[in-house]
This record gives structure tokens, sequence and C-alpha cells, in this order.
């Protein structure tokens, strides 16, 4: 427990994460920013260049990782109820708490899902490190077009949950200091279900 705890006294402390969770929550998210990283630059490499080319296969093959990862993590979570948050935090705060995480979960799915299609409608294809995988379509500009422009936006939507995401875990290891962001670092020593 941080020594700058501000809970009422008597408040049991925070749950922590158990370690799988842990462990697969910070795989996840280096290789979401890895991602959104990746996704962000490649866009502005100029075509037909090898560094492109570089970086739309590193995107695919992190993409590809990533899925495996976050399959891991959304199969742990519909098995095991996350820890309570702790009833000093305000109704809204936990229920906000959960929708993002929720929505982290829909958007991880329909993200990789359309970015998998995405290079399923193009000539080059999925491909896992050069190792080219299965179509689920067929060359189609207009498609591919169609998955790309969807990946992106939910890219964006993503990266702003994401920020949403930090800053709360900022504002309650800085302001709230009620060991709520002690329950996912890896470490932290806490009480684990």
């Amino acid at each position: 427990m941080s020594t700058g705890d501000t809970r009422p006294v008597g408040t049991p402390p925070p749950v922590r994460y158990p370690r799988r969770a842990v462990i697969l929550h910070w795989i996840v998210a280096l290789l979401v920013i890895a991602l959104l990283a990746s996704g962000w630059t490649m866009v502005d490499i100029p075509r037909n260049t090898p560094e492109r080319a570089f970086f739309f296969n590193l995107h695919k093959s992190l993409g590809i990782v990533g899925a495996l990862f976050m399959g891991a993590l959304i199969v742990w979570r519909l098995r095991h109820d996350a820890p309570p948050l702790p009833t000093t935090m305000p109704k809204w705060e936990r229920r906000a708490a959960v929708l993002n995480h929720h929505l982290f979960y829909v958007l991880m799915v329909l993200m990789t899902a359309a970015g998998y299609l995405t290079s399923s409608f193009s000539k080059y294809g999925p491909k896992l490190f050069g190792i080219p995988l299965p179509h689920w379509g067929w060359e189609d500009a207009a498609l591919r077009g169609d998955f790309a422009t969807v990946h992106r936006i939910l890219a964006l939507v993503f990266a702003a949950l994401i920020a949403l995401h930090i800053a709360a875990a900022l504002k309650h290891l800085l302001w709230d200091r009620d060991g709520v962001f002690q329950r996912m670092m890896p470490g932290a020593k806490m009480k684990v279900p």
C-alpha cells in the first residue's frame, strides 16, 4: 500500500488483480501502444519504399501477436470477476471504470478484425513476420479502404479511451491515493483474491 493512502480509517484496502491478469494487462498494453505508434507512423511513409513495407509488416505481425494476448485476456476476464473497486469511490466513477473496460474489450475485437480484413482485401495479405496467413477476402481496393477507415476510426476511439484510462489511473495514484492504481502494478503489496 502506498504511504500516501488517504482511505478512511477502517476501510479495507483494495484487492489486487492476480498475477496472470497483471501480466496479460501489461503485455496487451505494450502491444497496443506499439500498434498505435506503428500505425500512425506507417501511413506517413511514402508508398513503394522498404520502410513502408517494414512498418506495415511489423504492424500486421504485432496485431496478430496482440490478438492472441488480447484473446487470452478476454477469456481470463470472462472466467473471473474483476476485484471490486473501493466503495469509497463515487458510484458514477465505478460505473465509468466498468464501461471503459468493456469498451476496451469490444474495441480490441473489432479493431483486430477490421485490421485483418483490411489486409485480407489487399494484394499483400495478412502476414506474421513475413509468413503469409489465410485471406478472408480477395483483392478489392474499395473494401480494403472501407475496412481501413473502420480500423483507423476504432484506433482513434481506442486511443481516446486509453488516455482516459491513464488519466483516471493517475488520479487514483496522485490525487485520491486510494490504492486503485496499485491493483494492476507488478509487485504491489496488496491482498490478492
